[in-house]
């Protein structure tokens, strides 16, 4: 995987560099990981990699060049201010698999046959629906007369 960055700026408002890259990939490797892209644009900036969150990474059918973007905090506090939950999520690592032959860490215990079903709840009574309002007065043939000058 080979990783060449196009574009670099710092936004001072938003204390965070910016940064457009593209990486070459083999053809039996696959596309890359965020993962694998945030370690590679550390390794190449000299950066924390908890401070780089990769925002896109687009490949296009068939060839073997991604093209993305990222952003490098200056700090962790600015992360949570500025970046989108969304994107804070993707670039969390994948919690690790477990081996063969172990358990999950969390599996969810399992219920025992014998104990009692829940009774499905009964529907709310409703309300009496309100009476139709009484009906207009019926209107005097002579008021809509027009008047005779």
């Amino acid at each position: 995987m080979k990783l060449k960055i196009t574009s670099q700026n710092y936004n001072h408002l938003l204390k965070r560099r910016e940064i457009a890259f593209e990486v070459e990939h083999a053809p039996k490797e696959g596309t890359p990981t965020r993962a694998e892209m945030r370690k590679s644009l550390a390794e190449n900036l000299k950066a924390n990699v908890e401070l780089i969150f990769v925002e896109r990474a687009i490949t296009k059918r068939g060839s073997m060049l991604t093209v993305g973007e990222a952003n490098i905090y200056d700090a962790q506090e600015q992360v949570k201010i500025v970046e989108a939950d969304h994107i804070i999520t993707r670039n969390v690592p994948p919690p690790p698999k477990p081996k063969e032959g172990e358990a999950p860490p969390e599996a969810p215990a399992p219920t025992p046959a014998s104990a009692p079903m829940a009774k499905p709840k009964e529907p709310a009574p409703t309300a009496k629906p309100e009476e139709p309002a009484p009906a207009a007065k019926p209107v005097d043939k002579e008021e809509n007369k027009p008047r005779e000058a």
